[in-house]
């Protein structure tokens, strides 16, 4: 191939491709390793007498904006309201 360190097949890039999935598989170990970890620290969290759902609920809350979340709980405090669960 002319002394190209990038062979083409197909008109793809092998060497980018490759290491484009070689990148992804990687990555993909780590968030296995980190998600082990992860549920170590809630499993941790429930020997010390913490309510893992609701602990997983204030971190799933934490990501929302304060105005994002506050909209959120006016409307399932309108929805409860109209099911007759407030």
């Amino acid at each position: 191939m002319d002394g190209d360190n990038n062979p083409q097949i197909g008109g793809i890039a092998a060497d980018a491709l490759k290491q484009t999935i070689d990148r992804i598989e990687r990555l993909e170990e780590e968030k296995k390793a980190l998600a082990a970890d992860i549920k170590d620290v809630y499993s941790q969290a429930k020997s010390q007498g913490f309510d893992t759902k609701i602990i997983r609920k204030i971190v799933s809350l934490r990501k929302i904006e304060a105005s994002e979340r506050e909209e959120a709980e006016q409307l399932l405090e309108l929805y409860m309201a109209a099911i007759g669960m407030a």
